[in-house]
């Protein structure tokens, strides 16, 4: 197995992660929990419509640590502004979200997306 079969068999597994973000103002590192979701056979962090610091902080560096179970790993993130993409992305996330109380489109239109990059990863940590 290699070490990106190992990255995604994790991800697979834990719905809700952690990341440590570099501070678009203060340079300084921001560790959160949010949830990963899957779709188009890739991994993505989302949220509900709104503006969301880490989004900022991730389009002003992309580099950023995800802190898995038994795993930490140094990824990039990959903002999605393209709205087919943003389309066909969120079709697969929202109807799938109980919890959704704004519409596809008002997801499409305001919520932050970004793919979990694996394709560059550094192990911090491993089991």
């Amino acid at each position: 197995m290699t070490a990106t079969d190992e990255a995604r068999r994790t991800l697979d597994r834990q719905l809700t992660v952690e990341i440590t973000t570099i501070g678009r103002r203060t340079g300084r590192p921001r560790r959160i929990e949010t949830w990963r979701y899957r779709a188009a056979g890739r991994y993505w962090l989302t949220g509900s419509p709104g503006p969301r610091d880490w989004y900022a902080n991730l389009v002003a560096h992309p580099g950023f640590t995800l802190h898995l179970q038994d795993l930490d790993l140094r990824v990039r993130a990959r903002v999605v502004t393209d709205p087919a993409e943003r389309t066909r992305v969120f079709g697969e996330i929202v109807p799938g979200l109980e919890w959704a109380t704004h519409g596809l489109d008002r997801w499409i239109a305001e919520s932050p997306l970004v793919e979990i990059d694996l394709g560059q990863h550094e192990f911090l940590r491993k089991p």
